[in-house]
């Protein structure tokens, strides 16, 4: 099977979860969605990212961003897994977990990777746009928790850009100045971006983000 790329269609399942029956499709409906794996229930590094994302919902929500992960444990476990992370995370798990034991999600994903366990997904984090293609891919060792801030700050800039003839620049975080695309000429931006182009190189040009 082919490995998934960025501009690729998400490919669309139904699965059981900790809320019942999923459609991916359905469940992100015309808004953006954000698919995380996890190797498996009760594991250390992952009982606190899903804690973590669980207090970081609301700011999803307001970018109209559904939460959705996974696990290859089935649904029963994910009950008894979701007590404990809500137990030692002190918060309520307010998003679904995908049931996958016959890793047919995982396959689709591409989130096994037979050099680092043939049976554990990778810690992979999918960004799907309204389009439902995929916006953005990060994969992580097991080792190595997510960091949701991060999560965040990239889904501001996809959906800046999405909407907007801009890039956003090394560590830039909403609010700051974002870079404007080469394909505009620089007299052509002037008259785009109303509040103003700093011309640093000719293909350098910066602009205060404009969506604000």
């Amino acid at each position: 099977m082919p490995t998934l790329r960025l501009g690729d269609a998400a490919p669309d399942f139904t699965a059981d979860s900790s809320m019942g029956m999923i459609n991916l499709y359905d469940y992100l409906g015309d808004g953006w969605g954000i698919l995380f794996s996890h190797p498996a229930d009760f594991t250390p590094v992952c009982t606190t990212e899903l804690g973590t994302a669980s207090k970081f919902k609301n700011e999803f929500d307001q970018r109209n961003v559904k939460m959705l992960a996974l696990s290859v444990d089935g649904v029963a476990s994910h009950a008894e897994w979701i007590k404990d992370i809500n137990e030692v995370q002190n918060t309520e798990v307010n998003f679904p977990i995908i049931a996958d034991e016959d890793r047919k999600v995982s396959d689709l994903y591409d989130m096994i990777h037979p050099n680092a366990n043939s049976t554990l997904t990778v810690r992979s984090v999918f960004i799907i746009g309204p389009d439902k293609t995929i916006k953005l891919m990060i994969t992580y060792p097991a080792s190595t928790g997510r960091n949701f801030n991060e999560l965040l700050r990239v889904i501001d800039s996809l959906q800046l850009t999405a909407y907007h003839k801009v890039a956003t620049p090394a560590n830039w975080k909403n609010g700051e100045d974002v870079v404007i695309s080469p394909a505009i000429a620089t007299d052509d931006a002037k008259k785009i971006f109303s509040k103003g182009v700093e011309e640093i190189k000719p293909y350098l040009r910066m602009t205060p983000q404009p969506n604000l």
